[in-house]
């Protein structure tokens, strides 16, 4: 009799299994009911893949099953098939083979988004708003963007052919560009905001961000001349804890205490110390953190908080203080588990009490009174675990207007940055950029041309109401306003695009300016219009007040 392949499989599953559960015969109770469940799990997977009444795929119910475990834990355990350790890598290291460049969908192609700098694909003169048509012959069109980018990826050395459109042309044209390995800089940007203040971006913790951060910092202090320092870790995610304790070791002296980890498994308890002198302990130093910062960007700011060495500004942070660690598993898959917990030199711990509550953007909610504790700095100023850290100065960023949002996520201004930069392919002189009045009105004209819509929250929020009032029949009685608040609040593109022009034009700016100038000219744009490293300034400016700020029994400002 011939056995079917789904057959075999299973059956190779079940003796797999039951070799797996005589390992625990002779162990305890807790360990008979992992065999029982482990059994369940096998006769009811067995079940489903002989008798469901459709075609299964095997591998996906059962990585369907693993995700499902695993989310039921914390949202950073993880399973990591062989088929996304690239990825994993790079999340750790900033490093893989391929061109160079961001992609990003565009109708039905995939179009270049974001060349780095010196990289492969600028080297080869691409640049934002080029379509790739095929890829070593294979078309991009309707493909899935992770396809196309894992063809793009390779080994360094190796070539890989393209078929592009260029901005402005109608004929394609092909490029031939060999990989190399590309690292993508933690420190994405430094420089002086004015004659004494200096100014990093650290993006990430890979390997080698502590030492980013050393040379940015030794080149803006010996040949710029800085006294002053604005550290930048808004929507940082984190990375490695060594190179948080390398960050902190910059500013803190050789034998300090930055963090420490508590697991169940006594393995998992460590303490993190400053390794070597510090480059500068008296640097004036402000953080910026947003609820974006997390993990390792936490543990600098937090110990920094601790240690009073810096005045913290910005919003609550993430509130991610669980240490995961790796553990390898057949087949090349590892499993990302979380083994400890984060706690800074206040011993105060930054991970928030309550993951499964949080804001839409992923960052701490509201904490009651109840679950917060009250911790002190070197310097006696109390600080608060519960989810993050709170800074020092609170500092909220404005919210953008629904147009301006929608003008950006729908890619109107990355289109309008397109047809710009084809119309004026010589770049501007200078760091100060702007569009001018008529190209503005150029703007909005493009925008008209386009099927461009979006409804506002007010509008959603009123035709909700209006629903409600509907179904529970008191619409008829407040008709008359009804009708006409709906009629204020109907924007109108044109007049919002005026309305919020404040909004707008600088995020056109920035664009097109970082068509030019890639990354590092975008944030030297922005910076110009951040409103929280203007504040940051103030802060280093005022002598006396970010002395007392660092003092004990003074309060937030």
């Amino acid at each position: 009799m011939k056995i079917s392949r789904k057959f075999r499989n299973i059956s190779i599953a079940g003796l797999i299994l039951v070799v797996i559960s005589m390992g625990f015969v002779s162990s305890t109770d807790k360990d008979f009911n992992i065999v029982k469940n482990l059994d369940i799990f096998y006769s009811l997977f067995r079940e489903l893949n002989v008798f469901y009444v459709d075609e299964t795929d095997p591998e996906k119910l059962i990585e369907t099953g693993i995700d499902a475990m695993l989310s039921s834990l914390d949202p950073y355990t993880t399973y990591i098939p062989e088929s996304e350790m690239d990825d994993f890598n790079f999340m750790t290291t900033g490093n893989y083979g391929g061109i160079g460049a961001l992609i990003r969908q565009d109708n039905h192609y995939v179009i270049i988004a974001d060349p780095y700098a010196g990289s492969p694909a600028a080297k080869a003169g691409l640049m934002g708003g080029d379509i790739i048509m095929s890829v070593d012959g294979y078309s991009t069109k309707n493909k899935e963007i992770s396809e196309i980018s894992e063809r793009l990826k390779g080994t360094p050395g190796t070539e890989v052919n393209l078929e592009v459109k260029k901005l402005g042309q109608e004929k394609t044209e092909k490029i031939k560009i060999k990989r190399e390995q590309i690292h993508i800089n933690n420190v994405s940007y430094y420089g002086k905001i004015d004659d004494i203040t200096g100014y990093i971006r650290l993006s990430n913790f890979t390997l080698g961000a502590g030492q980013e951060v050393k040379d940015a910092l030794v080149e803006l202090k010996e040949k710029e001349g800085i006294e002053k320092l604005v550290l930048d870790l808004r929507g940082n995610p984190g990375g490695l804890v060594i190179e948080a304790i390398r960050t902190c070791n910059l500013f803190l002296d050789k034998g300090q205490l930055i963090v420490y980890t508590k697991g169940k498994v006594k393995q998992w308890d460590q303490e993190y110390y400053t390794q070597s002198p510090a480059y500068d302990t008296k640097i004036p130093l402000v953080v910026l953190v947003s609820s974006g910062s997390a993990s390792a960007a936490e543990i600098v700011a937090g110990a920094l908080q601790d240690m009073d060495r810096a005045v913290i500004l910005g919003q609550r942070t993430f509130g991610k203080g669980l240490v995961q660690s790796t553990r390898k598993l057949n087949y090349n898959g590892q499993l990302k588990l979380t083994t400890a917990k984060y706690y800074i030199p206040s011993n105060r711990c930054i991970q928030a009490l309550d993951y499964t509550h949080r804001n839409e953007d992923g960052s701490v909610g509201y904490i009651p009174d109840s679950l917060i504790s009250a911790f002190s700095t070197k310097n006696g100023r109390t600080v608060y675990d519960g989810g993050g850290i709170t800074p020092d100065i609170k500092d909220s960023i404005p919210y953008l207007s629904q147009i301006a949002v929608n003008l950006y996520a729908q890619g109107l201004i990355f289109d309008y940055a397109s047809e710009y930069i084809s119309i004026n392919p010589v770049k501007p002189e200078g760091s100060i950029f702007s569009i001018t009045e008529k190209d503005f009105e150029d703007f909005k004209s493009f925008v008209a041309s386009k099927d461009f819509k979006f409804e506002t929250r007010s509008e959603s929020t009123l035709d909700g109401l209006i629903a409600i009032a509907k179904r529970e029949k008191y619409y008829e009685l407040a008709k008359d306003e009804f009708e006409a608040l709906s009629k204020k609040l109907q924007h109108e593109n044109s007049k919002d695009m005026d309305l919020f022009k404040e909004e707008i034009l600088p995020l056109i700016n920035e664009e097109i300016y970082g068509r030019y100038y890639y990354q590092e000219g975008r944030i030297r744009l922005s910076l110009k219009n951040d409103e929280q490293v203007a504040r940051a300034v103030k802060v280093l400016n005022d002598e006396d007040g970010y002395g007392k700020i660092l003092s004990p029994g003074d309060k937030e400002i």
